[in-house]
C-alpha cells in the first residue's frame, strides 16, 4: 500500500474541516431561517413588536428587530435599540449583592435592620438578605398595593422616601416559609447596595457590570434624559395600540429600571460563564434553586427549571422575564449547549414565553407550534363595540378556527379592559370563557371572581375566590380578599 503523503493528508484533514464548518454553518442558517419566519408570522398577527437575539454553543446565530421602536415616526426595531428590562433588572442585583459577600462586605444570613437601621425593628429583624433575593421575606409587593399606579407610580420619590410606604406593612407570612414573588424585596436590595457602598446604585452598577463589560448600550433609565436608539413604550388594546402609562423610573429602581439591547445582553450572557465579575464559587451561588417549585425553583433573581426537549434528557433552562409600562422582555439560557434566547418587546404583554419555547425546539430539530391569531383581541372588539350577543356569537363562530387561539393571558388582559371601562356584564363573559378554556388555573377564576365582586354578587365572588385558592394556595391576595368578603357578610 502506497504511504499517503504529508500534503495529501494535510489537505484532506483541511478538506474534512471545511465541509464540518460548511454542514455547521448551514444548520446554524436553516435554524435562522425557521426562527425569523416563526417571529415574522407572530409580528405579522401582532402578537411581537421588537427585537431578537439567538446563540448557540455561545455563538449568535440570528439577530433582527421587528415592527417599530417608535410607530408615530415608524422608526424601526433593530437590534441595538434599547428597551426597558423590568424585572430583568433583578440578576443584575443580585450579582452585585453576591459582589458584596464575596469581598466582605455584607453577609447573607443577617437581618436587614443590620444594614438599614433604620427600618422598622419589629419586621426587619425577622427578614434576611437572603429572603430578599429569594422572594421569602414576606414583605408585601409595592406593586399589588390597591391604587398602586394611580396614587405612586406616576411621582419621584427617593429610595429611602419610597421604602417608607411598604416598611410598616405587616409581614405576608413568616420570612423563609414560602416562596412569594416582590417587587419590595428586591427595591429593599438596591438601597442596601447604596447603603454599604456609599455610591448609588446606578453608580455601583456601572461599575461593576456595565463598563467591565463594555455593555454601552446598558443602563438605568431616566425618563428626562435623551437616551440614543430607546425604544417608546406602548399597550395594545386588542387590535388598538396606545402609548403606554407613564411611570417615573424611580419606583421600579432595583426590581426593574435597566434598559439594554439583545446585543448587551449577549455580553451579559457570555460573561456568566466567566469569572470575571465574580469568582467561580460565587457564580455558582446565582444558579442554586434555594425554593423549589415543581420541576424547578428561584436562585437569586433567575428561574430554574428542567426541561424535556423530545426524546432528549432533561437539560437546565436558566431564564427570566419582565414587565412594565409598555415593555416586556424574556432572557432564556440553556448553560449545557450555551444557548441564550433574548427577546425584548415594545407593546407589552406579549407571548414571550411561548415563543421562547418554538425557537428552543428549533435549536433542538424539535416539531414546534405555529403562531396563532389571537382570539382575545377579535372578542374585545365585539364585545366593547356591539354587546354580549355579538361577542358570545363571534366566540362560538371562531373557537374551534385552527387559525385562532385561546391564550390565557390575553383574553384575561381583554376581560380587564373591558371592566376598566364599565363594561362588567361583558367583562364577566369573557373572563367566563378563560374559566372554561382553562380551568385548572386559579388566576382566571380569581379574575372572575373580582368581576362578580365589582358586579355586586357577593355569591358568586366567593365562590370562585375559594376556587382560586384551592387551585392556586400561595394566592394570598385572593384569601385576603375572601377573608374580607366574608367578614362583611
Amino acid at each position: 500500500m502506497k504511504k499517503q503523503s504529508n500534503r495529501s493528508l494535510l489537505k484532506s484533514i483541511t478538506l474534512c474541516v471545511i465541509a464540518f464548518f460548511t454542514i455547521n454553518l448551514s444548520f446554524a442558517q436553516d435554524k435562522a431561517k425557521q426562527i425569523d419566519q416563526l417571529l415574522t408570522q407572530y409580528s405579522q398577527y401582532g402578537l411581537f413588536n421588537g427585537s431578537a437575539l439567538v446563540s448557540e454553543k455561545g455563538k449568535v446565530i440570528f439577530k433582527k428587530g421587528y415592527g417599530s421602536a417608535n410607530m408615530e415616526w415608524n422608526i424601526p426595531n433593530q437590534p441595538d435599540t434599547k428597551f426597558r428590562l423590568g424585572s430583568i433588572t433583578k440578576q443584575f442585583t443580585a450579582l452585585l449583592i453576591v459582589k458584596l459577600a464575596e469581598d466582605g462586605k455584607i453577609k447573607l444570613d443577617v437581618p436587614i435592620t443590620t444594614y438599614l437601621p433604620d427600618y422598622p425593628k419589629e419586621t426587619g429583624d425577622k427578614v434576611t438578605i437572603q429572603n430578599l433575593l429569594t422572594h421569602t421575606s414576606g414583605i408585601p409587593n409595592y406593586t399589588s398595593a390597591p391604587n398602586f399606579l394611580q396614587e405612586k407610580a406616576k411621582n419621584p420619590y427617593s429610595p429611602a422616601d419610597f421604602v417608607k410606604t411598604f416598611s410598616n406593612l405587616p409581614l405576608e407570612f413568616k420570612p423563609g416559609e414560602k416562596f412569594a414573588y416582590s417587587n419590595s424585596g428586591y427595591f429593599l436590595l438596591g438601597y442596601i447596595i447604596e447603603k454599604i457602598t456609599g455610591k448609588t446604585y446606578e453608580q455601583y452598577l456601572q461599575e461593576i457590570i456595565f463598563t467591565p463589560l463594555k455593555m454601552v448600550n446598558s443602563g438605568y433609565d431616566h425618563s428626562d434624559v435623551l437616551i440614543k436608539n430607546r425604544a417608546a413604550g406602548y399597550e395594545k388594546q386588542g387590535k388598538k395600540i396606545i402609548n403606554a402609562s407613564y411611570l417615573d423610573m424611580s419606583i421600579p429602581y432595583a426590581a426593574g429600571s435597566l434598559y439594554s439591547t439583545v446585543e448587551d445582553l449577549y455580553l451579559w450572557d457570555q460573561a456568566l460563564y466567566t469569572n470575571k465579575l465574580l469568582s467561580e464559587k460565587s457564580m455558582e451561588s446565582l444558579f442554586k434553586p434555594y425554593i423549589l417549585m415543581g420541576d424547578g425553583g428561584y436562585g437569586y433573581g433567575w428561574f430554574l427549571s428542567d426541561i424535556t426537549i423530545g426524546t432528549k434528557e432533561k437539560v437546565k433552562v436558566i431564564e427570566h422575564g419582565g414587565g412594565i409600562n409598555g415593555f416586556n422582555t424574556n432572557i432564556s439560557r440553556v448553560p449545557s449547549d450555551k444557548i441564550l434566547i433574548v427577546l425584548l418587546n415594545n407593546t407589552g404583554r406579549a407571548l414571550l414565553g411561548e415563543m421562547t419555547e418554538s425557537i428552543r425546539n428549533i435549536l433542538y430539530n424539535q416539531p414546534f407550534n405555529q403562531p396563532k391569531k389571537s382570539l382575545a383581541f377579535e372578542l374585545l372588539e365585539v364585545f366593547s363595540e356591539k354587546g354580549i350577543k355579538s361577542g358570545t356569537e363571534t366566540y362560538t363562530k371562531l373557537k374551534n378556527d385552527p387559525a385562532y387561539g385561546i391564550k390565557e393571558g390575553d383574553m384575561n388582559n381583554a376581560a380587564y379592559q373591558l371592566l376598566q371601562t364599565g363594561k362588567i356584564k361583558e367583562a364577566i363573559e369573557v373572563f367566563k370563557i378563560n374559566v372554561a378554556a382553562f380551568p385548572n388555573s386559579g388566576n382566571v377564576y380569581d379574575s372572575l371572581a373580582e368581576a362578580y365582586l365589582k358586579d355586586g354578587n357577593t355569591k358568586l365572588a366567593i365562590e370562585n375566590y375559594k376556587k382560586s385558592v384551592e387551585l392556586d394556595p400561595t394566592n394570598e391576595n385572593g384569601k385576603k380578599v375572601l377573608e374580607e368578603i366574608c367578614k362583611k357578610q
